[in-house]
């Protein structure tokens, strides 16, 4: 009996170990949000449930992505003018390594944004982070011990608002946006470089030549894989083995920051300037489908920079505004609108365990419960501000704070 006990104890822990998802890119393992692991906390402050806080040297907006047991992000040293990355043990908290990929003057840029905004990705054996190196933008990618693999400068990059643009990886690809305000006989642009050797693989001319900060999303869509972009005054998806392009929706709007989401067949947004919306498209078509498409849209909703969250048949996000609401996916009937606090919001929603968190500026983290009906079920104050998204992994929380990467974790 005592060793059937055992055994079983072993099974449930190897089966724990595997389905354990790292969140090892912008929004996690699908890029949306969406969490499978659980026991996460539900209540924390700057002392309790705090696993351990690192203190960071460079500032900046990169959110945390975990690998392998490390945690990477991005900041700048801004007395020094560096562009660095830094490699953190997930367990401990303590400094792995810290790596200067670029040294140049700090660039003009939004006061809502900053030098180091762009969240790195991660395989496994490698790591990958962009820089703007103004004009030029650099890619850099490096091994798990810190020694630099290469790096490519894949075009100029010119924007009044500075520069973010996470790289995503697909198959043997890193690919990035490079949608700029494009001068004269320059283009806006995709590229895919090979994850090895950073040598070009294939490359997209984008339309509009206008900026936009938005990492492409690679989903399951109408039975192949499709890379769906916003931005440049448009939604757009391609093939992102080829980078042709597959369909394009004019609009809604200007310019775009947050990334969509997939659920239940349907892909989702929430953008942007100068008119905010909330759409949903039907990702099926080919060609232009501005007037064929699109399942249902709400003008003057949603926000500009936080992504949204799907879960169960329904929408969440926050706007810019601290203003959180519940849409149903299929239908676009809005369940409930509420306003959290009247901070302003910059990090993207995160679903886990029937909740949704959302953290303000000021660093406070609301949890909602995950349903058709409004219910707050904690409020989280850091004590610091908060400009990028969380990382939910096995268990912990990562917050990158304005001084300090930390590690919430509910003590047992």
């Amino acid at each position: 009996m005592y060793s059937r006990a055992i055994a079983a104890l072993a099974i449930l822990a190897v089966t724990g170990l595997a389905t354990a998802e790292d969140w090892a890119g912008w929004r996690g393992p699908r890029a949306d949000g969406t969490v499978t692991d659980k026991g996460f906390a539900l209540k924390w402050t700057a002392k309790d449930n705090v696993k351990w806080k690192f203190e960071l040297s460079g500032t900046g907006h990169s959110s945390p992505v975990v690998s392998k047991g490390k945690v990477f992000v991005a900041g700048c040293v801004e007395a020094d003018k560096k562009r660095v990355l830094y490699c953190v043990d997930r367990d401990t908290g303590k400094l792995l390594w810290e790596k200067t990929s670029v040294v140049s003057d700090l660039e003009s840029k939004h006061g809502q944004n900053s030098w180091a905004s762009s969240t790195p990705v991660a395989d496994g054996e490698r790591v990958y982070i962009t820089f703007w190196d103004k004009p030029q933008m650099r890619v850099y990618c490096y091994d798990y011990s810190g020694k630099l693999v290469w790096e490519k400068n894949p075009g100029e990059f010119h924007s009044v608002h500075g520069f973010c643009s996470p790289p995503m990886l697909y198959k043997d690809l890193v690919i990035v946006n490079g949608d700029q305000d494009a001068p004269k006989g320059q283009t806006a642009y995709i590229v895919a470089l090979d994850k090895k050797t950073g040598a070009e693989k294939w490359r997209t001319e984008r339309p509009n030549k206008l900026r936009s900060y938005c990492p492409p999303v690679v989903v399951e869509a109408a039975g192949k894989k499709q890379l769906v972009l916003t931005g440049s005054k448009c939604v757009a998806s391609y093939d992102p083995d080829t980078g042709k392009q597959l369909w394009i929706i004019d609009g809604p709007t200007e310019q775009f920051v947050s990334s969509v989401v997939m659920h239940d067949g349907v892909l989702l947004l929430t953008a942007g300037f100068p008119v905010y919306w909330v759409m949903a498209i039907d990702p099926s078509g080919t060609g232009n489908v501005s007037k064929t498409h699109v399942l249902w849209s709400k003008k003057n909703e949603g926000g500009y920079v936080p992504s949204p969250v799907a879960h169960a048949g329904k929408l969440f996000l926050v706007d810019d505004k601290g203003l959180a609401s519940c849409w149903d996916v299929k239908t676009g009937k809005q369940y409930w609108q509420e306003q959290l606090s009247r901070a302003k919001h910059h990090a993207s929603a995160v679903a886990a365990d029937g909740r949704i968190y959302l953290t303000s500026d000021e660093g406070i983290t609301f949890v909602l419960k995950a349903g058709d009906e409004y219910e707050l079920l904690a409020k989280n104050p850091l004590g610091e501000s908060v400009y990028a998204s969380p990382a939910f992994s096995n268990g912990d929380i990562f917050i990158r704070g304005a001084k300090h990467l930390w590690c919430i974790t509910e003590k047992k």
